[in-house]
């Protein structure tokens, strides 16, 4: 039965009608229904969510992909936008791994010019162009950085403070150079500033809390600056507006063979508990730090099989401290003993990553520790006038990298720091058994080659690419808007009229058009009752968890509190506050009754205090053993369906 709220913005009824281009002239192949919009067919609502795992049961699919993640997510969307059959997995929530706890930027990766990684770097400033320029605008927009050059005094320090001037510029400006290159190439518009130097005067002036006695100057340079978690959503979104069936909280349990051939996937279903199979010509495996599943998978099915890929998991921790805690108008990228620090403007806060360090517990949830934590207060305040201290912070938050091993074999780093941060950043694509394709590696910032990267694979598997005269278009994603992307320019130039005519703030137009685009419209054309702040956390609208539930795809009070908004690392209470009301709104969305509202936020507060326990923990294995006193929401559903 439709949910009210399905009702109000529309009920996607999916089929696998064929349309040879979309209806914005992309060259994308849609499967869709043809009375559907590209917006009515992007929500992942309840009701489309029981369709889609109807979908799962009932079809054999080109492409099955696993792992929700922005690789995931980004391989599916290249799939459907070439006219395959495609459905995505994933186990728990999208981008609730890795994917939403990066530091935010899209970048080409300064410190790899070092490492002589000149392709990586080309390849990701290519990529950020397009994302800030054409593909997401609305999520990706430049953030300034500083490079604070140190002082030296004397005529020794004259002669260091001109060579690391001069050593500096010319990295920052080969960046601006192989950006350039990259907009040559792409025949796009420049979507960052230009580098620039400044002297002692206008770095304190632009970032006043920097120690004056530290610096003899900086230089300015541009990245990209986005919301990790919500740009995985749309990319998922935007998939099924092309006919995906994407399915969170669906968990691969085992690969379906014939013979020596991979044809499918068992599939069990953590919300309605049941498990099923799922049917595909070819199975991607887009798991990250969880590729050691599939290996498992793999050993299962047959004797002596090999993934073919080695991922090691490195643990980056962030804190968030409030905008007032530090003054400035600029991020800072400062160079440490084993890696580099950002410290980025947030909003009304800052992030301060990353440490960069081997991690081999429990990979769903990683864990800070009060020794990552110090080490991040040690390394900020180091520049600081005016040190932090545990009582500034707000929020903490820990993701896991994964890194290809085999890329470090030859190398001897000096310590568990380095082991991990000598790694490259490149991705590796093998087929260890016929019709299962994986790809790890890589970088969040080229998540778009890697997803056409394992497509072509999969394409020459089921016919080649069409330029070499087989069935399968080559991937159309570098001209593909993701939803929100059209129309976002000229919104952005009218938002103080828009705002007028629809009775808001401009400050809260603003907001949305930042988060959604051109979708801030469907957020507004919600209940007008539900444009009031969220409790306990007044940057976001009560609408936007109604939303998340609605069209989002977020199925429990933790995936909106952590990923469709940031109020679990934005508020000092860690969402604590904010549980009981967007229980209350996202229950009228999913039906929940009583109980299942006060469960949802009983999970919520155990791990928020899992979390706090964690972090004053001495070392990984005791902030593993505390963080891990907070059962999963979905695991719970789980046990429960055993008993």
């Amino acid at each position: 039965m439709r949910s009210v709220m399905d009702t109000m913005l529309g009920f996607p009824r999916l089929g696998i009608s064929h349309h040879p281009r979309d209806g914005r002239g992309y060259g994308v192949v849609v499967r869709r229904e043809p009375s559907l919009s590209r917006f009515e067919a992007s929500r992942l609502s309840p009701g489309r969510r029981a369709g889609d795992v109807a979908r799962l049961r009932r079809e054999r699919f080109d492409v099955l992909v696993i792992g929700g993640g922005v690789t995931g997510a980004g391989a599916a969307l290249d799939a459907a936008s070439r006219g395959l059959s495609v459905a995505l997995i994933e186990a728990r929530d999208l981008a609730s791994g890795t994917s939403s706890r990066s530091s935010k930027l899209i970048h080409g990766g300064l410190r790899y010019l070092e490492q002589l990684e000149f392709g990586l770097v080309t390849e990701a400033l290519q990529e950020r162009g397009l994302l800030a320029t054409r593909l997401a605008p609305h999520l990706v927009r430049p953030v300034p950085i500083l490079v604070p050059l140190p002082a030296h005094r004397g005529l020794t320090g004259l002669g260091q403070r001109v060579w690391q001037r001069a050593y500096y510029g010319a990295g920052v400006g080969l960046y601006d150079v192989f950006a350039a290159s990259a907009r040559l190439r792409r025949s796009s518009p420049r979507g960052m500033p230009l580098h620039r130097h400044l002297s002692r005067t206008e770095t304190h002036r632009r970032f006043p809390s920097l120690r004056e006695d530290a610096i003899a100057g900086a230089i300015q340079y541009f990245d990209g600056q986005v919301d990790d978690a919500r740009l995985v959503a749309t990319l998922a979104r935007t998939a099924a507006s092309l006919g995906a069936a994407v399915v969170p909280s669906a968990r691969a349990v085992g690969l379906l063979r014939d013979a020596r051939e991979v044809t499918g996937v068992r599939v069990r279903d953590l919300e309605g508990r049941e498990e099923f199979e799922v049917h595909a010509r070819t199975v991607v495996a887009a798991t990250g730090v969880w590729m050691d599943d599939i290996a498992g998978m793999l050993s299962a099915a047959g004797p002596r099989e090999s993934s073919g890929l080695q991922v090691r998991a490195s643990k980056g921790v962030h804190l968030v401290v409030p905008r007032s805690a530090i003054t400035g108008e600029a991020g800072l990228i400062l160079r440490t003993p084993t890696s580099v620090l950002f410290v980025i403007p947030w909003g009304g806060h800052w992030i301060i990553g990353t440490t960069d360090t081997d991690w081999n517990l429990d990979r769903g949830h990683p864990a800070a520790s009060a020794t990552d934590i110090s080490y991040l207060l040690g390394q900020v305040n180091a520049v600081l006038d005016r040190p932090l201290g545990t009582e500034d912070i707000e929020g903490v938050y820990a993701g896991l990298r994964p890194l290809l091993s085999r890329e470090a074999r030859h190398r001897q780093p000096h310590s568990r720091d380095e082991q991990t941060s000598a790694l490259s950043r490149t991705h590796a694509v093998v087929e260890p058994m016929l019709g299962l394709m994986l790809i790890a590696g890589g970088k969040y910032t080229t998540y778009r080659v890697m997803a056409a990267d394992v497509i072509d694979r999969v394409a020459h598997r089921l016919g080649g690419l069409r330029r070499h005269g087989g069935l399968v278009p080559a991937s159309r994603t570098a001209d593909l808007p993701l939803l929100g992307a059209d129309g976002y320019h000229p919104l952005w130039t009218n938002r103080a009229d828009l705002a007028r005519r629809h009775g808001i703030a401009v400050g809260v137009l603003e907001h949305l058009l930042e988060r959604y685009g051109s979708l801030a419209f469907e957020v507004l054309a919600l209940d007008p009752q539900l444009r009031r702040p969220v409790e306990g956390a007044p940057e976001y609208l009560a609408a936007e968890v109604a939303y998340a539930a609605l069209a989002e795809g977020a199925l429990h009070l933790e995936d909106v509190l952590t990923r469709r908004t940031r109020i679990s690392f934005e508020t000092d209470h860690r969402g604590a506050a904010s549980a009981a009301d967007a229980s209350k709104v996202m229950g009228d969305v999913l039906g929940w009754d009583s109980a299942t509202r006060a469960r949802e936020v009983d999970h919520y507060l155990a791990r928020v205090a899992a979390e706090q326990e964690s972090q004053r923990m001495l070392d990984d294995l005791t902030a593993d053993a505390a963080r891990l006193g907070a059962p999963d929401v979905r695991g719970f559903q789980v046990d429960r369906a055993s008993v």
